[in-house]
């Protein structure tokens, strides 16, 4: 009698056995379509460096299981803001200040609704035409997406939504990497000064960065007060303009500080250097501050 309920035990646990054997195959290869992005709230980062004309990103998509797909597999792609609020509310709760925000329209085209994963390949993309040129550096900006099913593919729940990070940079500065410069002059022609000033990106050709020794403070406010533009052309030539209600007088004529930048090489290194020479004020013009100014940074 024992002998006959061993049995029959091991052929219950023997058609459980094959049955569970079934479902991790059917998941092992199962070729479930995600978009391909970080862990941290589904975020994939494009760096664009700028220069002055539409730059080419791409959204990518893969599939998993241990087989390559057999078929091609499309998924449609569409634009979802709803990451954007998840993402804003976990990182800085109520203030609305800090969220990020949704690239404007007019700063890119989607050029596929769709995305391809060919049979025998493990991943597809679509391209994306981004114009950066003119964006704030002080803001994060995403373009929210998801795929969708359109002809029965499956979709990683985990993995179908995106927010596609748009950073920029150019020649001077970076909205990612730390672009702090050295500056040290003269204010006023007679006291040295010294300080560190941050360069942020504005076009392909232009940076902003506080006047004189004035304190970087990251609150708009204080940033419209006091900063200005430095405008690089062909020649390497500067112009300098107030970036929002500052007041500055460019000065040219003074032959140590000519207002241009120049790369410097030495031992191998190289230095991004502005050599400034004006006048400003930040009280509406009631008293200026006169200052020249070297400005480096050593690069790679």
């Amino acid at each position: 009698m024992k002998r006959r309920y061993i049995t029959v035990l091991a052929l219950l646990l023997g058609v459980a056995s094959c049955k569970d054997n079934e479902v991790f195959e059917k998941e092992m290869y199962k070729n479930e379509v995600s978009l391909i992005s970080s862990e941290n709230h589904n975020v994939f980062q494009e760096v664009v460096h700028m220069t002055g004309e539409e730059i080419i990103g791409y959204v990518a998509a893969s599939a998993g299981g241990t087989l390559a797909p057999t078929k091609d597999l499309v998924v449609g792609l569409e634009e979802d803001a709803e990451p954007l609020k998840e993402y804003n509310w976990a990182n800085f709760d109520a203030a609305e200040e800090l969220y990020a925000k949704l690239l404007p329209q007019d700063k890119y085209e989607i050029m596929d609704d769709k995305v391809v994963i060919k049979a025998g390949e493990r991943t597809g993309r679509t391209m994306i035409k981004l114009r950066p040129e003119g964006l704030s550096p002080d803001s994060t900006y995403f373009i929210g997406l998801k795929v969708v099913d359109k002809s029965g593919v499956e979709i990683n729940p985990k993995k179908s939504t995106m927010l596609y990070q748009v950073s920029f940079q150019n020649d001077y500065a970076s909205q990612v990497n730390s672009s702090m410069y050295m500056m040290t002059g003269v204010k006023d022609d007679v006291i040295p000064v010294a300080a560190n000033k941050k360069l942020f990106p504005l076009t392909h050709n232009s940076v902003r960065l506080t006047a004189g020794n004035e304190l970087f403070e990251p609150k708009l406010a204080n940033i419209d007060k006091n900063s200005m533009i430095l405008e690089i052309d062909d020649s390497n030539r500067v112009t300098i303009r107030p970036y929002k209600t500052i007041n500055v007088v460019q000065l040219d004529n003074d032959p140590k500080y000519p207002n241009i930048f120049q790369v410097e090489e030495s031992f191998g290194k190289k230095t991004n250097v502005f050599l400034l020479s004006y006048q400003y004020s930040v009280d509406g013009g009631k008293t200026y501050s006169k200052m020249k100014e070297r400005v480096e940074m050593q690069v790679k």
